[in-house]
């Protein structure tokens, strides 16, 4: 699995696959994976040729009083979980 962490690397490594007419799909996460979005990469695989994940924890997705900072950050088991179900690429950018 290629793991990216920058927009630029993204864009270049999708325009690779765009080339080649590989269809791609995006299976949007904030990380915490659990079975429901291991199903969900399941399904990406049978309408794609490449599964790419993402995993961002955004703070804009979290209202005033709810805990931005304690939401729990796997990223580590993610990774394994996504590599064990045959994700092509992680993208995993940083908050900047």
């Amino acid at each position: 699995m290629i793991i990216i962490d920058s927009v630029a690397s993204l864009r270049k490594q999708l325009g690779d696959w765009r080339m080649d007419s590989v269809r791609i799909v995006l299976v949007p996460t904030m990380g915490n994976l659990h079975e429901g979005h291991l199903k969900l990469m399941d399904e990406a695989r049978l309408h794609g040729e490449r599964v790419v994940a993402s995993i961002f924890v955004n703070p804009t997705q979290f209202c005033e009083g709810e805990d931005f900072l304690g939401y729990p950050r796997t990223l580590e088991k993610d990774t394994s979980q996504l590599c064990s179900r045959g994700v092509d690429l992680l993208f995993a950018p940083s908050r900047s």
